[in-house]
């Protein structure tokens, strides 16, 4: 199976440029809407930084709200905020929140509506969606959705834990061993990301991030230094390798939950649902990586090239030379 896989080297080698620059998903705008008393509001809208410039999403809320629209935001470090308060008559429940120019991208908007009393209301903006009418109740199936997707995305878009995956695929010749290893994986991350989000953790995201990088350069290491016969330690015991990486990249996904922010009273069913999300995001890139080796292995021209010992050595560098680029760029930011 190993073999087998090392031919979607190719696939990642044409998509890594564009990708290389940044390990994770572009961060989804953010909308938080508390209502401090009666029909006052304190609007806090954040857009990812595109370029050095705010990504080009307009906010516009419901027509008995004034002002509709943010003042000129400013640069936080990471993205582009705005805090305001607006008067919305009569509340917000059946208004209609806009995000102009949302269709035009491929990230998201999380809206949270907080309500005096612990009731917090969320719903995910997508460019397929990008207009929300505020409804009257909480609505957990709503939750679910938003921080499944959410989850999803996040897995989905990040090219330092797919890379990490990918090569757990490519240095596992054993089927079991690589249940056991990714199962391990799944726990490790699970445990770390509850505990962080959940305030019981607390580490700063820079040496983490690093340090994520540093696994998938460990790997690659591994990966170069296969030898036919002879089964490393990791190997041997993948799930102990995979279960101490695990924890470490469970504090990246972590970090990118705690940017989003937790719904007040729906907080375990938020947090289960962006778990399951990262996990079938997780298990669907396993599946079409497989499938394609599969195909890969069946045509015989293909396999031949995947045979051969200089294609797997230069897998291990095309793995290793793009987790070391993002640990040394990591690195400067601690």
């Amino acid at each position: 199976m190993r073999k087998a896989l090392v031919l979607l080297f190719v696939v990642f080698g044409a998509m890594m440029p564009a990708g290389l620059a940044f390990g994770h998903a572009l961060e989804p705008g953010y909308l938080s809407i508390d209502q401090v008393e009666g029909g006052d509001f304190r609007i806090f809208w954040r857009r990812p930084d595109v370029g050095g410039a705010p990504m080009r999403l307009d906010l516009e809320l419901p027509e008995n709200c004034s002002p509709r629209r943010p003042p000129p935001p400013r640069f936080d470090g990471r993205a582009w905020v705005s805090t305001f308060g607006s008067e919305c008559v009569d509340g917000l429940s059946g208004g209609r929140i806009t995000i102009h120019g949302l269709e035009a991208t491929r990230t998201d908007v999380l809206v949270r509506h907080s309500i005096p009393g612990g009731t917090t209301l969320t719903q995910r903006l997508t460019p397929d969606r990008f207009v929300m009418v505020v409804p009257a109740r909480p609505d957990q199936i709503s939750v679910v959705a938003s921080y499944f997707g959410l989850g999803f995305e996040h897995i989905l878009e990040g090219w330092d834990h797919l890379l990490f995956v990918f090569a757990l695929l490519v240095l596992i010749r054993d089927s079991w061993r690589l249940v056991g290893a990714v199962t391990a994986f799944t726990v490790a991350h699970s445990i770390t990301l509850a505990g962080a989000t959940l305030g019981w953790v607390s580490v700063p995201s820079a040496p983490v991030e690093a340090t994520i990088a540093l696994s998938i350069v460990f790997l690659a290491s591994e990966l170069a230094r296969v030898t036919p016969g002879r089964h490393r330690l990791s190997e041997r015991f993948p799930w102990l390798i995979t279960f101490s990486f695990g924890l470490l990249h469970g504090l990246g996904f972590a970090g990118a939950l705690t940017e989003i922010g937790l719904p007040s009273g729906e907080v375990p069913l938020a947090l289960l649902a962006f778990n399951l999300g990262v996990e079938a995001g997780q298990l669907a890139f396993i599946a079409v990586i497989l499938a394609l080796g599969w195909l890969g292995s069946a045509i015989p021209r293909v396999n031949r090239f995947m045979l051969n010992a200089a294609t797997r050595t230069g897998a291990a560098y095309v793995i290793g030379c793009a987790a070391s680029f993002w640990l040394i760029e990591r690195i400067a930011q601690v």
